[in-house]
């Protein structure tokens, strides 16, 4: 029987290698491999053998540790489209890639590179062998601008400090490249609007004999006299009701004037008030063409929330060549209403699981002012499974108002919106209920300032910022916990938090090609010091007790993209709060938590520390501890497994700590002696439906270092039995989630 199943293995194993389907005669192509020879110091060897790589064509069947399912799968209909044909060794033209591969290595500097190639057959296999002789790359002994046009080349030479070409780099095509774009941007913000990235040559000189090329830059032999020209803008038009279908009537419309401006359609027609606007567009009637300007006036019209699409055209005025530009911005108003609908089922990592609906209805421009007003109204409900008597239910109400520009009690002369600033107020109230526990009340109101100061940048100011928490209805059980915990029962008392916060973000990944990609986020909080100057010594505003503390966080992440674009994600959390004068803790709201599917993945949601502690989320249930100093670091490698399933391993570590001790639970404060010993450290496999507009996480984790000691040790990788189902059910976690968790 056992032979039997051997057998049956083998020729299973055989068949899913895929060989049968290649024709007789002919071999199945597996690949290529490249090897450097080089009797010379190549200082980016790597990046040039990876970049070889990738020139490499045709690409093999799909391999998985030897086996090719896909070459493999039967000719059934419903299986077409997962089927591959062989990619045979006849198809392959090793001549071919081997002249692609020199042309690679000369525009990086190796001008006299020769590449050969051997064939390397098996039985019913073959694979490619390049075998690339390279020499030192070329470098840049000097750049000499040779531009005819004076205005021009006095504004490349001022440029040269910021120039990406410098002598004793080494040579490479593709920086030459972004540099004629980058003086190409440089020149669009001079008035020159009809000039291109392709007018500017350069010429290399490589006789020099001694492994360095000069440079010369210079201008193309036919360019139309218009790129030689900067531009002024003669007028801007302005239509706030643009479509696809207008185009050829906007000339009939009546026009007004305001401030050197023509807004199409009279003042009751306009969608937004002309002044209004006019604080988002920077394109002026007499001012020099420049590209910054350019891109300030879309992206400030955009960022108003109001328009579907804005397009700025621009034309000759009468007769080519005028130096003069017509300008027309056109924006299509989005629907005044919208109304949007989500339900989603929460599942979380320490068993507790329930609906939640959020509907939200959006108003636009009601006062012609460009305001968005929103009102979200959400609803959810929480049960443990297995615990009757361990569920919640909340609804929160809010409303929202958004105004584009700068509200102050003050007026700022010639403020223009430069930085797309936004002034925003909420109002929102949080009702919760936690059955057999307490009823919570919060009522919050927020009122501040967003900002762009340049492209991948957000601030965020909230000058005023106001909540008001209150329990009732305190059942027995939640009060002997209380009294059993003073640290909780201080997190939980009724108190006002007034203070403001500040919010700085850094995030150069949307629209970036780069390999490496960065985020970073640094949040400030404070509140209660101005209630500690205007009363004294008294603790309470109203005869509620107000929180008194300063908040610190910075969350910083880095992402690289590899050639095959798997991606590796690192990242950073630190943050810090400390409670002073009226107050002894951080409100529960403020505090740090660990662990869950953002976190550390193989530990239920905010069930680490805070230290050493073991909290019991089975017996504890909703009042889990918090921390006010937290420290995490996460690693993932996220790769394609199939189209839009990825998948990706990661590793998590952290954990909070109190910054005093809490005595009745015999909780230590953080020390930087013993914080490297009280990590929790985790990780596991990830399989994520990646359909773009939406993402579906699966993690599952296991912890490999508790920060409490497991039969006296720490590190649990020795103590791992995945055939034990009581291992399983106590160190096996699952977390689904919605989205990356960073």
């Amino acid at each position: 029987m056992k032979k039997s199943f051997l057998l049956y293995g083998i020729l299973t194993l055989t068949a899913c290698s895929g060989l049968r389907t290649v024709p007789e005669g002919d071999k199945l192509y597996t690949g290529a491999a490249i090897t450097v020879v080089s009797t010379d110091h190549i200082p980016n060897k790597n990046y040039l053998k990876d970049r070889a790589k990738s020139v490499v064509r045709p690409i093999p069947n799909q391999s998985i540790f030897g086996l090719r399912p896909k070459l493999a799968l039967p000719n059934f209909k419903w299986l077409r489209k997962y089927r591959e044909a062989p990619v045979l060794m006849s198809s392959v033209r090793p001549e071919a890639t081997a002249l692609i591969m020199d042309a690679l290595f000369f525009n990086n500097g190796i001008f006299n590179s020769f590449t050969e190639y051997k064939i390397v057959e098996r039985k019913h296999t073959a694979k490619v062998v390049y075998i690339c002789h390279l020499h030192r790359p070329y470098t840049l002994k000097e750049l000499i601008v040779s531009i005819s046009d004076d205005s021009i080349a006095s504004i490349i030479r001022s440029e040269n400090k910021h120039s990406l070409v410098k002598p004793g780099d080494t040579y490479q095509l593709d920086l030459l490249k972004f540099e004629r774009i980058r003086l190409d941007a440089v020149l669009k913000d001079k008035g020159y609007f009809y000039f291109s990235p392709d007018y500017l040559l350069y010429k290399a000189d490589s006789s020099n004999g001694n492994g360095t090329v000069s440079l010369k830059l210079c201008l193309k032999d036919s360019i139309p006299k218009g790129a030689l020209l900067p531009y002024r803008i003669r007028e801007v038009v302005i239509d706030q009701d643009y479509s696809l279908n207008s185009d050829t009537f906007i000339k009939t419309k009546d026009t007004m004037n305001v401030e050197n401006y023509v807004f199409l359609g009279q003042k009751t027609n306009q969608q937004v008030r002309p002044k209004v606007l006019l604080k988002s567009i920077f394109l002026r009637k007499g001012d020099l063409y420049t590209r910054k300007n350019h891109d300030r006036t879309l992206n400030g019209l955009m960022s108003l929330g109001n328009y579907k699409f804005v397009r700025v055209k621009f034309e000759n005025f009468e007769q080519k060549d005028s130096g003069a530009l017509n300008t027309t911005i056109l924006m299509t108003p989005f629907p005044k209403y919208t109304f949007s609908a989500e339900i989603d089922m929460v599942s979380k990592s320490n068993g507790y699981m329930g609906p939640r609906l959020q509907l939200s209805l959006l108003s636009r421009n009601m006062f012609r002012y460009a305001e968005l007003i929103k009102f979200n109204l959400s609803g959810s409900y929480e049960a443990q499974w297995g615990q009757a008597n361990l569920f919640s239910y909340a609804y929160a109400p809010q409303l929202e108002l958004n105004v584009p520009g700068l509200l102050l009690p003050f007026k700022i002369p010639g403020f223009k919106n430069a930085n797309a600033f936004k002034t925003h107020f909420s109002l929102s109230y949080n009702y919760l209920k936690r059955v057999n526990y307490f009823d919570m009340r919060t009522f919050q109101i927020v009122a501040g300032y967003q900002w762009k100061p340049a492209t991948f940048q957000a601030m965020e100011l909230n000058p005023i910022q106001v909540s008001y928490t209150s329990l009732a209805n305190q059942s027995e059980t939640f009060t002997a916990l209380l009294h059993a915990n003073p640290f909780l029962q201080k997190s939980y008392e009724e108190q006002f938090i007034a203070g403001g916060s500040f919010s700085f973000t850094y995030d150069d990944q949307p629209g970036s090609l780069r390999r490496m990609q960065h985020y970073v986020r640094i949040a400030a909080e404070t509140a209660g010091n101005l209630f500690s100057l205007v009363n004294g010594k008294s603790t309470t505003i109203l005869g509620s007790t107000y929180a008194q503390f300063s908040k610190l966080s910075i969350d910083g992440r880095l992402y690289y993209t590899f050639a095959d674009k798997n991606k590796v994600v690192l990242r950073l959390f630190a943050g810090a709060g400390v409670p002073y004068g009226n107050s002894s803790v951080l409100p529960y709201s403020k505090q740090f938590f660990s662990g869950g599917p953002n976190s550390i993945r193989a530990f239920a949601i905010n069930s680490l520390g805070p230290g050493t502690y073991h909290q019991n989320t089975g017996t504890e249930g909703f009042l889990q501890l918090g921390g006010d100093i937290k420290l995490e670091t996460n690693a993932e490698y996220r790769f394609t497994i199939y189209k839009f399933l990825k998948g990706a391993f990661f590793v998590d570590a952290g954990n909070c700590w109190l910054i005093q001790s809490n005595d009745a639970l015999s909780i230590r404060p953080f020390s930087t002696s013993t914080f490297l010993d009280e990590l929790a450290v985790g990780g596991g496999f990830g399989l994520r439906l990646d359909v773009s507009f939406f993402i579906l996480r699966f993690d599952l984790a296991m912890p490999f270092r508790k920060p409490w000691p497991t039969n006296n040790q720490n590190w649990l990788l020795n103590q791992t039995d995945f055939l034990s189902s009581s291992w399983r059910k106590e160190n096996l976690i699952l977390n689904v989630a919605i989205g990356y968790p960073f």
